[in-house]
């Protein structure tokens, strides 16, 4: 799927075509919406299809007129009625008189630009949509982040009143996307200090104030990132322990019954033999021996609960 954007004194208009200043946003591009950007354009090939591998690192190329901004930005997603957060690669090409943005997903990040959510952008300043961009992704993470710290608390809470591995892996899937999110963020830090020193991106007094604030937003979403991390992998490591102490309690338990059950089942079993036994002429025998195996099966309770075994 591709899109055309121009701003004009209407806000942020369709385009049917390519116009200069415009924006051209791609979805997962066919190979023909790849050719024909590119030979409208001028770009490099390689710069289009760098965001639509998902193994590939962010970074910055630049290449004759064309500069590539490759980040990865946040997703949510629905999988078995839980939510999955991920990455995914994030390509903005700045060419002479477009700038064109590619991934393989629809983001809310880019949504959030089209919808009208965003105020005071415009296609035609390239370098300050690119840093409002950036700045809306950082945000994106940090409420991502605390999505997930409200998700945590909320499983923990589950975990007091539960034995089950349902909620244990559901912390191991959280655990998975701080991981995901903190190696993410800091190959973003990289992305944005390289840009403080790249000349191809031309950059204003306050373009250079807003990129600054791009790189606090970074920082303080891995240092976010880091801190929950390490919470979430201290309470799996906890949690996992009270659930085997659980078991162990409960096995325990059900051990001192089974000890219990079987003194009866003992003494009823030598009086079932077909051999001579004590109390064979005696008329309330089976009582008597009912007695003595209450007897002897509490006294062996008594001293399990003494010595704390039950």
């Amino acid at each position: 799927m591709i899109k055309f954007f121009k701003t004009n004194a209407l806000g942020l208009q369709t385009l049917s075509e390519i116009e200069d200043n415009s924006w051209i946003h791609l979805v997962s591009p066919t190979e023909r919406e790849i050719s024909s950007v590119c030979d409208a354009i001028g770009i490099p090939r390689d710069f289009l299809m760098a965001a639509l591998d998902e193994e590939e690192r962010a970074r910055i190329e630049v290449e004759e007129d064309c500069t590539l901004i490759l980040v990865d930005v946040p997703l949510a997603e629905m999988h078995d009625s839980s939510v999955i957060y991920t990455t995914l690669p994030f390509g903005i090409i700045i060419a002479k008189e477009n700038i064109i943005t590619v991934c393989t997903k629809e983001i809310p990040l880019v949504s959030d630009f089209i919808s009208g959510k965003i105020k005071s952008f415009y296609t035609f300043k390239k370098t300050r949509f690119i840093l409002q961009l950036l700045y809306k992704n950082a945000t994106y993470y940090l409420n991502y982040l605390k999505q997930i710290d409200k998700m945590s608390n909320n499983i923990e809470r589950e975990l007091h009143k539960s034995m089950k591995n349902k909620e244990l892996i559901q912390l191991l899937d959280l655990e998975k996307s701080l991981v995901y999110f903190t190696t993410s963020l800091r190959s973003n830090e990289i992305v944005l200090e390289k840009m403080l020193k790249i000349e191809s991106i031309k950059k204003y007094p306050e373009d250079e104030d807003l990129l600054e604030d791009v790189i606090i937003e970074n920082k303080q979403a891995i240092e976010m990132a880091n801190i929950y991390s390490n919470i979430l992998s201290g309470t799996m490591d906890a949690f996992a322990s009270v659930i085997s102490n659980n078991l162990n309690m409960v096995m325990k338990f059900l051990t001192s019954i089974t000890i219990v059950l079987t003194i009866p089942t003992m003494i009823a079993s030598f009086f079932g033999m077909n051999v001579p036994v004590p109390l064979s002429g005696q008329p309330h025998a089976f009582m008597i021996i009912i007695a003595i195996s209450l007897a002897i099966s509490s006294l062996i309770a008594m001293f399990m609960v003494r010595k704390k075994l039950f």
